[in-house]
């Protein structure tokens, strides 16, 4: 399994940041140029990677202020999950985590760890922008 991983700190309190990324419609905002065909609900998400793949998922578990745990629910090119932490740093700010874990096989790993590295970073720095 590879797990690809991305932290943050953020100037808000930790229900602020789990609020926002417990709704899956606040995620198209966390995501880079390169998606589109973006179509989502408060707890599912489909969207097409640039010349790579279309891609749906859903939010499978929630841990209330502590974690969110998103899969596909359509056939993927390979096993992946999508994991958000949150952790209260106890000075009203959050630390978040985003955590992609991917059966890729060694082809896969070589092509793929770069821009799936590039896109939780992505998603991070977003989060941080966006909410401070």
């Amino acid at each position: 399994m590879t797990i690809i991983e991305s932290e943050v700190k953020v100037n808000k309190p930790v229900s602020e940041v789990f609020a926002f990324l417990s709704n899956m419609n606040n995620h198209e905002k966390l995501m880079p140029d390169n998606i589109y065909n973006w179509v989502s609900t408060e707890d599912e998400v489909s969207f097409t990677i640039q010349n790579m793949a279309k891609l749906a998922i859903k939010i499978s578990s929630r841990v209330e202020n502590k974690e969110l745990i998103a899969i596909p629910t359509e056939k993927a090119p390979f096993e992946i999950e999508l994991k958000w932490t949150t952790e209260d740093n106890g000075d009203g700010t959050t630390t978040a985590k985003h955590i992609l874990s991917a059966d890729l096989n060694v082809m896969m790993k070589m092509l793929a760890s770069g821009p799936l590295q590039k896109l939780v970073d992505h998603q991070t720095a977003q989060l941080q922008a966006i909410l401070g």
